[in-house]
């Protein structure tokens, strides 16, 4: 099996829609399934390409303002 059958047997298998995307349809199942994959492959080489998706590495104490009690 090539890496281009792999690829397009991928790109089938995702073309199914899930429940969600079936309630609202779509136009071009095998485009966006093609679209979907692209995405997810970039993501996969860099973990940094996603929007939203850095994670911030902060302790407790640099998350939190400590509340002083009362006098």
């Amino acid at each position: 099996m090539t890496h281009e059958q792999s690829d397009q047997e991928r790109v089938e298998s995702r073309a199914h829609l899930l429940p969600e995307e079936a309630a609202v349809g779509s136009d071009d199942p095998q485009s966006q399934a093609e679209a979907i994959l692209t995405e997810s492959d970039i993501r996969e080489e860099d973990r940094n390409a996603a929007p939203d998706t850095v994670l911030e590495h902060r302790t407790s104490d640099e998350t939190a303002t400590p509340v002083e009690p009362p006098d």
